[in-house]
């Protein structure tokens, strides 16, 4: 009988390259939110994958920050550093050839990491021309310390098993921490507040407010209804109107989109209530920060 395997691997980079969609795509469900908008997550979350002897546990990050004015950013990238030293492995996302002062930042943090570091290069089914990779890769290993460059597509799926094969090759041998079924930390409560979120910043496109944050109010199962009261916080009045919109027209989207994808992941049929409301500052309060669960203790 083998011995069970058993690490965490952290998925690092600056904002938007598509970390989350990669972990739902290797989960091969969705579990965290995605948007075409940076800092659509703002929390580190766990993606647990268990295939026989081997359980593989994801941390997806948020994304980091070379911007600290606001306390949710630097909130944001303690988090992020904190993951870097207690992992078994990192895989550190770039965007094709893109290499900007973000990249930089990030490729300083993880210089005097001893992890073993992969470096994923997303996105590369919008290249065009696949023989520009090759100075590309040269360039990053001048950049990085890495011990397996990978070009993939998280969202086309391309090569996600070669980076599951390297990354399982670093797994150490240890018991699972989760049972083989669980494959996350976080609650239904959590991930309905983040499904509520991802329908804002999509509906909303180019006008999204970032100060924006949902609470979930109230999460109670009664017969074969999950009740759900979720509270949307902005900072102005003027980021209420944008969220309502024309005779709550909006707000209404919102709602009937989020309790789809409530739905779906609850496995039941769903009473979802939202509603609007201005608190001033939350984003840059860490008192504020801390009691809606962006910093944990």
């Amino acid at each position: 009988m083998t011995e069970p395997r058993c690490g965490y691997v952290a998925i690092i980079g600056r904002p938007n390259v598509g970390k989350s969609t990669l972990l739902n795509h290797i989960l091969g469900q969705k579990l965290c939110i995605t948007s075409r908008k940076p800092q659509t997550t703002r929390h580190t979350l766990l993606g647990i994958k268990t295939e026989a002897d081997l359980q593989m546990i994801f941390v997806d990050t948020p994304g980091i920050h070379t911007n600290q004015e606001r306390a949710i950013n630097r909130v944001m990238n303690r988090s992020a550093a904190g993951v870097i030293a207690d992992v078994d492995v990192v895989v550190f996302v770039v965007d094709r050839f893109e290499w900007s002062e973000a990249d930089e930042y990030v490729a300083k943090y993880l210089s005097n990491n001893p992890v073993p570091l992969i470096v994923a290069i997303n996105k590369v089914d919008m290249i065009e021309d696949k023989a520009a990779l090759l100075p590309h890769l040269k360039f990053l290993e001048s950049k990085v310390n890495a011990v397996e460059l990978i070009p993939l597509s998280a969202l086309r799926k391309t090569n996600l098993d070669e980076l599951q094969e390297k990354i399982k090759a670093h797994i150490p041998e240890r018991m699972h921490a989760f049972p083989e079924d669980q494959i996350t930390d976080r609650s239904e409560r959590f991930l309905a507040s983040e499904i509520v979120r991802e329908k804002i910043m999509r509906q909303l496109g180019a006008e999204v407010p970032y100060q924006v944050t949902v609470e979930i109010e109230e999460f109670r199962a009664e017969k074969k209804i999950t009740h759900i009261s979720a509270l949307i916080l902005v900072e102005r009045e003027g980021q209420k109107k944008i969220i309502i919109g024309t005779n709550g027209e909006r707000i209404k989207k919102v709602g009937e989109q989020a309790r789809a994808d409530i739905e779906s992941l609850l496995g039941c049929k769903v009473m979802l209530r939202t509603w609007v409301k201005v608190r001033s500052g939350w984003s840059d309060d860490e008192r504020a920060l801390r009691s809606l669960g962006y910093m944990d203790d």
